[in-house]
């Protein structure tokens, strides 16, 4: 038996791997697996190679489980060590410098990158065992079993063993702080997470014993043991959707398949997209469009990231498009490193050229489907909107490449390009400075006092609802620089679109001095400020809106921008407009003492239709009014 130091430059390697991984300890099955089936893959290219014996049956990865022997066990039939190979791959570890690393990684972050960093993926089941073992048989001739065991100090022993068949099995002896990986749900839902598509048959069961197989250890009376599955359960499929080609499946393999990866997902996915790149880099994936129903889905946990069949993580944010984590589905790319920690990603030349290049796809996918079938872009246009507003404010390539199939929909249902809508409105939304106005509501139903009127002057009211509107209107804004977007209620109608042949008022200046102190009295506050407007005579003789500017500011401020977080929450304010040719001007100018009573009336009933009276005063309001039925 062959006993030895492994090669390090520092004897704290297992309490270092400890610390840097424990908040990701469950990584170490992962890393197992992954060796095992790259072991059975390099075996298969060495077979048609002619430089091992041709592969057989189909041969399995196993993980079993023994809880009465307090193990964990990793077995494959793959290429194997000889044991100047274990000495080479297990023995030698490229850790030097590991004091200059942990001054350089701080935080999280450095608990998943250092794995990676210096290829320790066999090394992290120290982080859940007491010991570990390693019985290999190379599958090259005339190899001999070995057993390598170390219990997590640099020392380790070496020795002869006894094995039929080639592959080598990684026995875990689970300490007793990690018994959680000896239970079996435990176990499968970790083998769910990350192994769920590596591209070799994974099994997973418990323990049965088979006295007098040559291939398995002693126990203490020296009977020869060996631990196999007692009811084999493949965990895995070896060739997932996306590493197929797209004209071999149809659409109802797609639905199965995202059916499979979000189970608790009861609606159907809009469409998808799948990717297939192998210049310049390795891409495939597939990715869905959810239905959003006009409302933004913050969970950033949709998208799987994949290696090479092998699943890094499902916290995609920042490394591919913000506005990307709205979709669900799976990416995989052997160019993106499969253990490094986040930031190394989001600075990592493939991943920025993965994110950029999937961005790209995405539009050209939704620019096909608007130049293919307009009818049905428009018809999922509710739910595809979010989408591509999110798109456009957070990635400025999208934003150019959307308005192909950019839309605005107006309040009939009807959808139009920025160029249908500007040939459609012609000189008519123009105001005196030749600027376009684009009225637009946010709740139609809601703003009808306001919709109408509109409606009635010829007006196209544009639909433009749900908590991005005021960030994308702004966008829009500076997009098309002879646009102004005005919500319907931020004016009175003869205000929205001004023009130059402006009604004339019915009340002189000194009427309007008369009138201002019994008006803002009836108001609670400062926060309305009068303004008297010459409009028709039977449009609304008091009416409250809020400006466009300082709407959207608290809107904006409301989802995160309008940089005013600094300066706290905006105040409330209004605007009021006073119909100077409305018949209750000269009536409150008549009334003398009554004038305060019908001025507070009429002011309340202005702050009613907005749902600006509440609390004791509207309790006053309606009692009042059910006094003057009796």
């Amino acid at each position: 038996m062959q006993t030895g130091t492994i090669n390090v430059q520092t004897e704290n390697i297992f309490p270092i791997i400890k610390k840097f991984l424990y908040s990701d300890h469950e990584i170490f099955l992962r890393e197992l697996v992954s060796n095992a089936v790259d072991a059975t893959q390099k075996r298969r290219t060495l077979a048609k190679l002619g430089e091992i014996p041709a592969v057989g049956s189909n041969p399995q990865v196993e993980v079993i489980i023994d809880s009465e022997a307090g193990t964990l066990t990793i077995r494959d039939r793959g290429i194997g060590m000889t044991g100047e190979e274990v000495e080479k791959y297990i023995n030698q570890i490229a850790f030097s410098g590991a004091t200059e690393f942990l001054d350089k990684y701080q935080g999280e972050d450095a608990k998943t990158a250092i794995i990676g960093h210096f290829g320790l993926g066999f090394y992290s089941a120290f982080m859940v065992s007491s010991r570990v073992d390693i019985i290999s048989l190379s599958q090259r001739e005339g190899s001999e079993a070995v057993k390598w065991s170390c219990d997590g100090s640099p020392e380790f022993t070496l020795e002869p063993a006894e094995r039929a068949e080639a592959g080598t099995d990684i026995v875990l002896h689970i300490a007793e702080d990690s018994k959680e990986f000896l239970e079996e749900d435990r176990i499968s839902g970790i083998l769910n997470k990350y192994c769920k598509f590596m591209p070799e048959e994974i099994v997973f069961g418990t323990k049965t014993i088979q006295e007098d197989d040559p291939s398995g250890e002693k126990d203490e009376d020296d009977n020869v043991k060996q631990v196999s599955v007692d009811v084999p359960n493949v965990i895995n499929k070896t060739t997932p959707l996306w590493s197929r080609q797209p004209s071999d499946l149809n659409d109802e393999d797609y639905a199965e398949f995202y059916r499979d990866l979000y189970p608790m997902n009861f609606e159907d996915p809009l469409f998808h997209i799948h990717l297939n790149v192998d210049y310049p880099f390795n891409l495939t994936g597939i990715l869905y469009f959810p239905q959003l129903k006009k409302e933004m889905e913050l969970r950033r946990d949709k998208i799987h990231l994949y290696s090479n069949q092998v699943f890094i993580t499902d916290n995609v944010e920042n490394i591919v498009p913000d506005f990307l984590t709205l979709l669900h589905g799976v990416i995989d790319s052997p160019d993106i490193p499969l253990n490094v920690s986040r930031s190394y990603l989001q600075e990592d030349a493939n991943v920025k050229k993965i994110s950029g290049h999937i961005s790209k796809k995405v539009a050209d996918k939704l620019a096909s489907m608007f130049k293919q079938d307009r009818e049905s872009f428009a018809a999922q246009w509710d739910d595809l909107r979010i989408f591509i507003e999110y798109g456009q404010l957070t990635d400025d390539k999208f934003m150019e490449r959307s308005k192909k199939f950019m839309l605005f929909k107006d309040t009939t249902g009807a959808c139009h390009t920025y160029e249908e809508l500007v040939e459609a409105i012609g000189e008519l939304q123009k105001d005196k400075n030749g600027k376009i106005v684009l009225p637009y509501t946010s709740d139609a139903k809601a703003q009808h006092s306001f919709v109408q009127p509109a409606l009635e002057r010829g007006y196209k009211v544009l639909v433009m609802e749900g908590p991005l509107a005021a960030h994308v209107i702004q966008k829009l804004e500076q997009e098309y620089a002879d646009v102004q977007f005005k919500r319907v209620d931020s004016e009175v109608i003869d205000s929205l679109i001004e023009k130059d042949d402006a009604a004339a008022s019915s009340l002189n200046e000194e009427q309007e001095n008369a009138l201002k102190p019994i008006l803002e009295g009836a108001f609670p506050n400062d926060s309305y400020k009068l303004k008297f407007v010459a409009m028709a005579p039977t449009a609304a003789p008091i009416t409250i809106t809020r400006s466009e500017f300082m709407r959207r500011m608290k809107e904006q401020q409301a989802v995160g921008g309008g940089g005013f977080q600094m300066f706290g929450s905006l105040p409330d304010s209004y605007d009021v407009a006073i119909n100077a040719n409305h018949p209750l001007a000269q009536k409150l100018l008549n009334e003398g003492d009554d004038a305060a009573r019908i001025a507070k009336r009429a002011v309340d009933l202005a702050r009613l239709s907005q749902g600006l009276l509440d609390g004791e005063e509207l309790s006053a309001f309606i009692a009042s009014g059910y006094e003057e039925l009796a």
